[in-house]
């Protein structure tokens, strides 16, 4: 018997056993209501014919699987489910080559096979049915942060509301002589004395920037009358000493006149930094005491008149809520109180000792420009340590400001 009978003959069984597992695949699908004990009795068998020996004679093999027009490559994936030894042919579209596993290839059962394919089902079903469930459901982002700030500013408002009510309803009846009021006696003589020093230093401001801005008139006239008589001396020469002495006087009265400004203008800054910083600021606590001893009365008021009514389940809370509010306004007016009383203090002694230093300033110069006394005048300002700017130059030059 030749090389190739033998080969055939070795083959053919294995043929055989193959057309016979498709039958059976399709006997197990059309009667399905087969008992389990049947199909477990009968898989041994089964399985022990679906094995194909794999021969040495791959050329005839491989002839003869690629005769097809629809071949198909094989490739084997292992599978946990069942039993090991069992595995899952998955098809491939031919692509010119053909893989000869090494081991048998083992075809799973018909009842392994149909658990698998139920298996797959219900895993597919269930990740599915948890991506819709997950997909379908509504996305609610709820942001704590804001809704506790809104919640707040919303608290502040209606505080806010309240106060503003109240203090109102206490500033009316103040006016209409109905409600009652706080008053510090000492304190509001300070703050009244204060009021009118202010009123006072201002009309002193003004009238000094008055002054200067009329004393600079004066000046430039000096000097263009200096300029004029200088003229005059070299083109009169009968009256060239006449004329000369008169533009020598003018101009040093000019410049005596100059000396006089700065020291003015020196005595403005100051009064005009203490009465519009310095008693301004002041005068801007007094105000903020005066808002809470309003508010202080307020509250008084409304705990007075909470006293006065019934007291019962209901009246009750209201009356310890009214009882710590008008404690709290009591603290922050007693606070800004003592706060306004150390205020005045300081001020009264800032302002005597700047306003002594001013006037003194302000009576030398005057003093020592009207006396024609131009080394008295030259040391008032050395001793206040004001520095004059040089005629012309009022401020830098845009090349200097670069």
């Amino acid at each position: 018997m030749s090389e190739s009978t033998m080969s055939a003959a070795g083959e053919a069984p294995g043929l055989a056993a193959v057309s016979h597992t498709a039958a059976a695949e399709m006997h197990a699908q059309d009667s399905e209501s087969e008992s389990e004990e049947s199909e477990m009795a009968e898989a041994p068998a089964r399985d022990s014919a679906a094995e194909i020996p794999v021969t040495s004679n791959g050329e005839d093999v491989k002839h003869m699987m690629t005769g097809g027009p629809t071949l198909k490559e094989t490739r084997i994936v292992s599978s946990s489910y069942g039993n090991p030894s069992e595995g899952i042919i998955e098809a491939e579209p031919y692509r010119g080559t053909t893989f000869f596993p090494k081991s048998p290839v083992m075809f799973p059962s018909n009842a392994a096979a149909t658990r698998l394919a139920e298996h797959a089902q219900d895993v597919s079903g269930h990740a599915a049915g948890g991506l819709k469930s997950i997909q379908s459901g509504p996305v609610v982002i709820t942001d704590d942060i804001s809704k506790n700030i809104a919640l707040e500013k919303l608290e502040q408002v209606k505080k806010w509301s309240i106060s503003t009510y109240k203090c109102t309803r206490q500033v009316l009846s103040e006016r209409l002589g109905r409600g009652s009021k706080t008053v510090d006696l000492e304190l509001e003589s300070q703050i009244e004395i204060l009021r009118d020093t202010k009123k006072r230093y201002e009309n002193l401001l003004r009238l000094a920037r008055q002054m200067a801005t009329q004393f600079y008139q004066v000046v430039q006239t000096q000097r263009q009358l200096g300029d004029a008589f200088g003229e005059l001396s070299v083109k009169s020469l009968e009256l060239h000493e006449e004329f000369g002495y008169n533009a020598e006087t003018q101009k040093l009265l000019c410049k005596n006149g100059e000396t006089l400004l700065g020291a003015i203008n020196f005595f403005i800054s100051s009064v005009n930094t203490l009465v519009n910083k310095t008693i301004e600021d002041t005068l801007i606590a007094v105000k903020h005491y005066e808002n809470a001893r309003i508010e202080y009365d307020a509250y008084r008021t409304d705990l007075e008149e909470l006293n006065l009514g019934p007291r019962d389940a209901v009246t009750i809370p209201k009356i310890e809520q009214s009882q710590l509010q008008f404690q709290i306004h009591k603290e922050k007016f007693d606070k800004l109180r003592g706060s306004v009383s150390v205020k005045l203090k300081f001020l009264d002694e800032n302002k005597i000792k700047v306003m002594h230093n001013q006037l003194l300033l302000f009576h030398n110069a005057v003093s020592a420009y009207f006396a024609g006394n131009q080394h008295q005048l030259e040391q008032v300002l050395k001793q206040f340590h004001i520095k004059l700017k040089a005629p012309g130059s009022d401020g830098p030059s845009w090349l200097e400001e670069q």
